[in-house]
């Protein structure tokens, strides 16, 4: 491949776009229009209109991006995340149009799209799964009963989802029915498919993931773990790598059980297959997301691995670079995905225009971003700004890192996540790492940021107060001296 598109907009276009550009790669960027003025157009040497803003208009049209290959001779697509990125049928359409998707397979993509049908690979390998149901279940009453066996507390969750769409907790048998009508509502408007299944509830679970590769000659390695316990609205805004829980042991127990549920269905490219881990350090396997994901840098940063450049080299038909053997942990990375979301308010998302964008800088800072100062948030795309990444020698320096990086971190016209993040590295349960997927609702409320501010109004008139004393200190005592000059003057 000489030349790729790059089916995705924002930081993950950039990104991906930089490590082609070290190949020695063409890209081609896609852009709606929201996006004419975006870093990514202007980055790539070549771009293509695919139409409005809304993006079952523009990114999400697998006809339009082929089309835009068509036009300007890329080779390859890369789809970053989110989009087209884990569907199967834009897969097939790529391939049956001759073209080359830097991802999975379309069947790799259909099994593990599902979790139903994912678990089932899963199983082959006697990977550990939740107790719970082996399939669909949509007679309430069977699954209700079905219930009763596994247990009080369940989760019931859909079939076809993710994000926490279609999931219900059920703490007793009489509020079940309820419950499960609401979630099988849920999925049918999420996802146009209704299957829900039961498990046991896990409570303070961890959530860990492990991060592979695969290529086409059977190679397939772990790249170890992350930790992306701190969420909202079971989504991820805090990751880190490696875990502050895991032992060497158990690590290595999760790799090989990521490496098998990836043999499972023949994978190639980067994927990331998810655990939940109860407080007595069980593992259970949840689910395998067939792309690239959000949280990947700190993986990078532990690693030395560019992921994107061995994507490519795995779809050009080559072998993983390195051995399983080669790699090893090297220091520690924390992740905050700054995100245009006021924490205050539920972290519903915000919009508006960033009067003042200033990344911070330094040893161990890295910023994946795709704005700059001036430009709008716009209200169709996911609200994330940027991946702030901190990188020490230890976890303990990481944080202390990234705690400044925060400070530094200058963003106005929008509310962000960066308060949160900063009370995140500052509490004694995330410092301790003995947190959850539960850390926000057991420990934020709006109170703690408004007392931030409030601290930080009060530094700040203190300051001004302090400079205001100085400098008139310094006018009277010009004064004075000039008065002595001019009292000698006299006497001359």
């Amino acid at each position: 491949m000489q030349k790729i598109l790059v089916a995705n907009r924002g930081e993950i276009a950039l990104r991906v776009m930089r490590s082609a550009r070290e190949m020695g790669i063409k890209t081609v960027a896609v852009y709606s229009a929201a996006d004419r003025n975006a870093l990514h157009v202007r980055y790539a040497d070549e771009a293509v209109y695919i139409g409005e803003a809304p993006s079952n208009q523009s990114y999400l049209v697998g006809d339009k991006i082929i089309a835009a290959c068509r036009q300007t001779g890329a080779e390859g697509i890369h789809p970053g995340y989110g989009f087209l990125s884990e569907n199967a049928a834009f897969a097939r359409q790529v391939r049956q149009a001759g073209l080359i998707l830097i991802g999975p397979s379309p069947e790799a993509m259909e099994v593990m799209g599902n979790k139903l049908s994912a678990k089932a690979a899963a199983m082959k390998y006697n990977i550990p799964m939740v107790p719970g149901t082996e399939e669909a279940i949509t007679d309430v009453n069977e699954a209700k009963n079905r219930a009763v066996e596994v247990g009080f507390p369940i989760l019931i969750k859909a079939a076809a989802g993710g994000g926490g769409k279609g999931m219900r907790i059920v703490d007793s048998v009489a509020d079940f029915e309820e419950q499960m009508q609401l979630a099988v509502s849920e999925a049918t408007s999420a996802f146009g498919d209704g299957s829900v299944f039961i498990e046991r509830y896990v409570s303070s679970p961890k959530h860990i993931e492990i991060q592979i590769l695969g290529d086409t000659h059977g190679n397939i390695i772990h790249l170890f773990e992350r930790d992306c316990s701190v969420q909202r609205r079971h989504q991820k805004v805090i990751e880190e790598a490696p875990s502050a829980t895991l032992t060497p042991q158990i690590r290595e127990a999760m790799g090989k059980c990521a490496v098998d549920v990836a043999r499972a269905v023949n994978y190639t490219g980067a994927g990331t297959v998810e655990f939940i881990m109860d407080a007595q350090l069980n593992f259970y396997f949840l689910e395998m997301n067939t792309r690239l994901q959000v949280e990947h840098p700190v993986t990078e940063m532990i690693t030395g691995i560019d992921l994107v450049k061995e994507q490519i080299q795995i779809a050009r038909g080559e072998a993983i670079s390195f051995k399983q053997e080669d790699l090893k942990i090297i220091g520690h990375a924390v992740e905050l995905r700054v995100y245009a979301e006021d924490p205050a308010n539920n972290f519903l998302p915000d919009i508006g225009t960033l009067q003042t964008y200033i990344t911070p800088k330094g040893p161990g800072i890295r910023v994946d971003d795709g704005f700059e100062q001036g430009m709008e948030i716009p209200i169709y795309y996911d609200p994330m700004i940027a991946k702030l990444v901190a990188y020490g020698k230890d976890r303990a320096e990481a944080i202390a890192r990234m705690t400044r990086a925060i400070d530094e971190y200058q963003i106005t016209g929008i509310t962000t996540t960066l308060g949160f993040g900063k009370f995140v590295m500052q509490h004694e349960a995330f410092k301790s790492g003995n947190f959850d997927t539960h850390f926000v609702k057991k420990y934020f409320t709006p109170e703690v940021l408004q007392a931030d501010d409030e601290d930080e109004a009060r530094i700040a008139a203190l300051l001004m107060q302090q400079l205001l004393s100085a400098a008139k200190t310094t006018v009277d005592n010009v004064a004075g001296d000039e008065s002595d000059w001019v009292k000698k003057r006299r006497v001359m």
